[in-house]
Parts: C-alpha cells; sequence; structure tokens
C-alpha cells in the first residue's frame, strides 16, 4: 500500500514538473541575452536582466497590467451578477427545457472563435467598442459565462432545497433568498468560479488582441507586441511572457487551496 503511494506520488510530481516545464524554460531564457536566446538549449542562463530593461524601456507594463487586472475583474463581477440568478432558477425551478439550455451554452464553447470574429469586430467598430475597456470587459464575460453558469448551477444543486423553503416561509423575498441564503452557502464554489473566471480572462488573448489597440490593450497584447516582422527576439519575449504570467501565478499560489477545495465540492466532483 505505501508502495503503491510513493509511486503515485512520483508519476504526479512527474507529471506536474512536465506540466510547468515550458513555464520554467520561459523564465530562465528571460534571463539569458538575445544571443545566448537562440544558441539552443540551455537550463543555466547568464542571468542578466538586459531583457527586463529592455522591455520596460520599450512598452509601459504598469498600463498594461492595470488594464489585466480591470478585465479580468470587470469580467468576473458581471458574470457573477448574470449567473448567479441564472444558476439559482436552473437549479431550484426547473423546466423540462433547462438541460437543454445548459447543453446549448456549453456548446457555444466548442465554436472556433475565429468563425464569430468578423461579425463581432463589426458590431464592435460600429458601437464605437473597439479599444475600449467597457466593451472588452462583456465580450470576455460573455466568453466565460457559460462555465461560470455550469459551476454555479453544479454548486446549487447540492444546496438542500429545504433551506430556500424554510426562508420563504418566513417571508423572505426572492432576491433576499438569493443573497442572503443561497450565496452565503455556496461561498466555497462562487470563490472557485470566480479565481478560475479571472485566470481565464487574464490569459484570453484571442479577442484582446483583435479588439483593442493600445487604450484598453492587456498583458497578452504586451507580449504579442514583441513579435515582429523582423523576427521574434526570444529573450525579450520570454522577459514580456514571464512579467504578464507573474501575478497570476501569484495568485493562484496562494489561493490552490481555495481552488481546488471549490472544484472538488460540486463542479467536477
Amino acid at each position: 500500500m505505501r508502495e503503491d503511494k510513493t509511486i503515485a506520488t512520483v508519476a504526479a510530481w512527474i507529471v506536474a514538473l512536465l506540466i510547468f516545464f515550458p513555464i520554467l524554460y520561459t523564465i530562465i531564457t528571460s534571463f539569458k541575452s538575445e544571443q545566448e536566446a537562440i544558441q539552443g538549449f540551455a537550463l543555466i542562463p547568464s542571468g542578466t536582466f538586459e531583457s527586463y530593461t529592455e522591455v520596460q524601456a520599450q512598452s509601459g507594463y504598469f498600463k498594461f497590467f492595470f488594464n489585466s487586472v480591470l478585465l479580468s475583474v470587470g469580467s468576473t463581477v458581471l458574470a457573477l451578477l448574470v449567473a448567479i440568478p441564472a444558476a439559482w432558477s436552473m437549479a431550484f425551478s426547473p423546466t423540462k427545457r433547462t438541460k437543454d439550455i445548459l447543453m446549448w451554452m456549453l456548446s457555444t464553447k466548442m465554436m472556433p472563435a475565429v468563425a464569430v470574429l468578423f461579425p463581432i469586430y463589426l458590431i464592435f467598430r460600429d458601437t464605437g467598442l473597439l479599444d475600449s475597456r467597457i466593451g472588452l470587459m462583456v465580450m470576455l464575460m460573455l466568453i466565460n459565462l457559460p462555465i461560470v453558469v455550469w459551476m454555479l448551477y453544479t454548486y446549487f444543486r447540492e444546496i438542500p432545497g429545504e433551506i430556500l423553503e424554510a426562508a420563504r416561509m418566513d417571508g423572505a423575498s426572492l432576491w433576499n433568498e438569493i443573497i442572503y441564503v443561497l450565496t452565503p452557502m455556496a461561498v466555497p464554489g462562487i470563490a472557485s468560479t470566480m479565481l478560475l473566471n479571472i485566470i481565464l480572462a487574464w490569459n484570453e488573448a484571442f479577442w484582446t488582441i483583435r479588439l483593442t489597440t493600445t487604450e484598453a490593450a492587456p498583458l497578452t497584447a504586451f507580449i504579442s507586441s514583441f513579435s515582429s516582422p523582423q523576427g521574434l527576439f526570444w529573450a525579450k519575449l520570454s522577459a514580456a511572457s514571464t512579467l504578464a504570467i507573474a501575478p497570476i501565478l501569484i495568485m493562484g499560489w496562494f489561493s490552490q487551496k481555495q481552488l481546488v477545495r471549490g472544484l472538488t465540492f460540486g463542479a467536477v466532483k
């Protein structure tokens, strides 16, 4: 039994290292000069901060960082405002079409984003939302809304309906029931859903690059700016990537217990 546990632990570490290795090598490459970066595979960098200095000199990192924070947090708040009432109605007042609606919402994630790029771009252009934080915030909310609704729906399904019935008997209105009874009981699920949505919004590159230029551009656009027709500058690109992923890695590290607890609490159990 102990041997089986040891084997499983070693296998888990090997898989984790394989998954994390591209990120690790990106961080290592960021501390190389451009000449070192193109010479080939090497795990020991020279330790130069040249790439970070040049990246900071060429682009305003904190402007992109602020946009990423605003877009990811803002889109998450909007998604929760829409998804909590929607998940409540599907979990506690289902109809014969509820499962069909849930499957339809999930099916929208299966469609390639490029299939709707042209109409979305025209809508943003005609409504003046191109390179707009509000427009991109709404877009990110809509992209991740099916996942948010699905996760909250599974969490809410585990809450006994008798508790809500007792609240109604005590005279609680619909909104009081959602805000004061349902939401506090689903805090672990809501928190994990919020964290996951922030990560998804932070890493979204397809729409953020194509619907922004300068004003609303987040860190994904910051990274892509170091890919030019003259070629790829691997050290600078790695430094920009490291600066972009560092905040979300730190957040994920400190919130991993909450994230794992919430994910195993309902949505994927």
